[in-house]
Formats: C-alpha cells, sequence, structure tokens
C-alpha cells in the first residue's frame, strides 16, 4: 500500500513523486506513457511565463517562487541523480517588431524600473533595460533590421524539461518510489465516502490514502469520475527544431519565440491552437513557424529543420493553473492547469502539494489557484 497515488509522469507529477519522498511518504507514480510522455517532453523548457501574461498578484509570487526553487534544486537533483538538466543562462530579449509593441515593451521597462527592477510578469526578479540599434545588434547580430527594439534581460535561464522530468523521477525512484509506466489509472477506489486508490489498465489496484492529479489534459476527464468539474483542455503546441548557433539570446517575439539549446540547436514555438488531444504536427502550423523564425532571424529563412514535434499543454479557463485538494474529496488533490509554464511552476508545484498531503498548509497562499474558482 502506497502512502500517496500520483496520476501523471510529467515535470508537475515527477516533482510531487521528489518532494513527497523526500519529506519520507511513500510513492507510486502511475505513467500511461513514459516520463515526460506529454506537454513535459515537447516543451522549450523557458523558465519565465509568457510576457503578456495578465497575471494576479499571487501569480506573479508564485511564478517567482518558482524560479528561486531552480538553482538549489538543479544542484539536488545532479548531486542525487548525476544528471545534468542544462540549466543554462542566454539572456531574453522581448522583441518589438512594431511601434506599438515598442511602445508597450518601453513602459514594462519603466514600470519594472519603478519596482525594483523586477518584471513581475516573467517571475524570477527579471531586471530589464531596452535596447535598440547598435546595442541591440551587439547582443544579437542576426536579428532582423526591421525590428524597433527590444526589451533585454540578461537574466533569463532555460532548462532541458525532459531531463529536469526524468532526474526528479529517477531521485523519488531512488528514495523508494515505485514508478508505473507504460500504466493509465481507468477509475477509483472507493470506501465509504472517500477514494482509497486507483484502478489501472493492468487490472490491478493500487490502494492509497491520499491521490495526486497531475495527468495535465487528462486530469478533467479523471474527475469527472469522481463527480468534480476540472476544466482542464488539451492546447496543442507545435514546435521544430534547426541546428543553428547564430542566435545567442532567447528572442521571444508578440507570434513566437526562439530558444538557443545545448549542443547548437535552435527551438522554435510555439502554436497554441484549441484541437482536442491530437498531439501532431501540421504543414500550416509549421510552416507558420518558419514565416515567423525567418522574419525574426532572416538567416534562418535559408535552414532545414532537423526536427518537428507537439505536445497537449493543459489549457483552463483563466489561463492559471489548479493547485488544491479536489471538491468534495478530502483526500484527492489537483496539480495540473499549468499551460504554457509548465516547467517553470512544475518543480514548486510538486513542493507545495507535498507540503499540502503532509502537513495540511502550503508555504503559499493557494486560494486564487483553487478549482473553485471556476464555479463562482
Amino acid at each position: 500500500m502506497a502512502d500517496v497515488v500520483i496520476v501523471g509522469g510529467g515535470v508537475v507529477g515527477s516533482a510531487v513523486a521528489y518532494y513527497l519522498t523526500k519529506a519520507g511518504a511513500r510513492v507510486t507514480l502511475v505513467e500511461r506513457d513514459g516520463l515526460a510522455a506529454g506537454a513535459s517532453g515537447a516543451a522549450a523548457g523557458m523558465l519565465t511565463p509568457p510576457p503578456e501574461a495578465a497575471a494576479s498578484g499571487a501569480f506573479r509570487d508564485l511564478c517567482r517562487a518558482a524560479a528561486d526553487v531552480y538553482p538549489t534544486l538543479v544542484e539536488a537533483l545532479r548531486d542525487e541523480t548525476g544528471i545534468d538538466v542544462q540549466y543554462l543562462g542566454s539572456g531574453l530579449l522581448l522583441v518589438a517588431e512594431t511601434e506599438a509593441r515598442a511602445r508597450a515593451l518601453q513602459m514594462v521597462v519603466r514600470w519594472s524600473a519603478q519596482t525594483g527592477g523586477r518584471l513581475a510578469a516573467s517571475g524570477g526578479g527579471l531586471s530589464l533595460e531596452w535596447v535598440e540599434d547598435g546595442p541591440l545588434r551587439r547582443l544579437e547580430p542576426g536579428i532582423a533590421q526591421g525590428v524597433w527594439g527590444a526589451a533585454y534581460s540578461p537574466d533569463a535561464r532555460h532548462v532541458n524539461p525532459g531531463l529536469v522530468t526524468q532526474a526528479l523521477a529517477q531521485a523519488a525512484a531512488a528514495r523508494g518510489a515505485t514508478l508505473r509506466l507504460g500504466t493509465a489509472v481507468t477509475g477509483f477506489v472507493r470506501r465509504d465516502s472517500r477514494v482509497a486508490g486507483v484502478r489501472t489498465s493492468e487490472g490491478d489496484r493500487i490502494a492509497a490514502d491520499r491521490v495526486v492529479l497531475a495527468a495535465g489534459p487528462w486530469a478533467g476527464r479523471l474527475a469527472r469520475g469522481l463527480g468534480a468539474d476540472v476544466p482542464t483542455r488539451p492546447m496543442r503546441g507545435q514546435m521544430l527544431a534547426y541546428q543553428y548557433t547564430g542566435v545567442r539570446h532567447i528572442l521571444w517575439g508578440e507570434d513566437g519565440y526562439l530558444v538557443p539549446k545545448a549542443g547548437g540547436f535552435l527551438f522554435v514555438g510555439a502554436t497554441v491552437e484549441d484541437v482536442g488531444f491530437r498531439p501532431r504536427t501540421t504543414r500550416r502550423g509549421l510552416a507558420g513557424l518558419r514565416r515567423m523564425a525567418a522574419k525574426t532571424v532572416p538567416a534562418l529563412r535559408y535552414q532545414e529543420e532537423v526536427s518537428a514535434w507537439a505536445g497537449l499543454r493543459p489549457g483552463t479557463p483563466d489561463g492559471l493553473p489548479i493547485i488544491g485538494l479536489l471538491p468534495g474529496w478530502d483526500h484527492v488533490y489537483v496539480a495540473g492547469g499549468h499551460f504554457r509554464n509548465g516547467i517553470l511552476l512544475g518543480p514548486l508545484t510538486g513542493k507545495l502539494i507535498a507540503q499540502l498531503v503532509t502537513g495540511g498548509r502550503a508555504d503559499l497562499p493557494l486560494e486564487p489557484f483553487r478549482v473553485e474558482r471556476f464555479a463562482t
């Protein structure tokens, strides 16, 4: 019997397993495919949320706290597993391709300076300055001539999200967690008025005192089995990669982003498509990414991509995550709905869920992220 069953083997579920086993809990993680097989393995791994995100104060605090987790975590994961998660500092340029975008970003830079140099919408206390013309070209020589300027932060970082997920899960397993990969949860075991475990596609039952739903866009389907409404839905994101070393910084424009990765790869993403559970690339989606990339860095017009892929992000109606108890059930928790911010928020979410499970209280206020907010 497990103390906790975690449903989902992405970055969030693996982080829940990591922090729960660190607290001494007996954990079984059940994943229908493989670790990081969904959105976690398809992400670019940036540790900043979309700069245009309209965020509440609580969400800004969540993002800042999430970024603060990473420096210590990556060192711990390297020590515990030997895995280097490629925690790289390439810096960030929020690119203005139009005058209106330039004015908007300049306002963000001024506001950031007035609030202590922290870009609240991007988390982690990123300092920003406005650059254009010569200074911009020195930072990024290949950027298009038509770019008006950019809000620049030297502090932005990114990781390899698949390696982060693998490292979290391996560290949990080393502390005794059971990883049931290639196994789907098909239902729940109920005893009186509480959930006492899960049923699996292997025909067995896993008894547990508590259950954590960290199944990305599939969390809503699982919750319906308990009569609860968790409004997560799949939002497809297509991406492609070039073998190209001519981009030095994360370049984030209105239509997408370019991220220089380890090994000389450049990731280009990402579409946002409400097309249901269809995790496949399309000609139209990839063509749009190629146009955006070439518009930002003209030299990419002559490059051939080396790979392309798609993933299903778990979206919510307000774009914010769901973290907390499942309504109507005292021992079932939801950790999902992170949409485009899963890699940034995943480890912190795991830590907060572990705190709720083991002590009943989290270090941060989670009221704004409870699923009950959608019932009003």
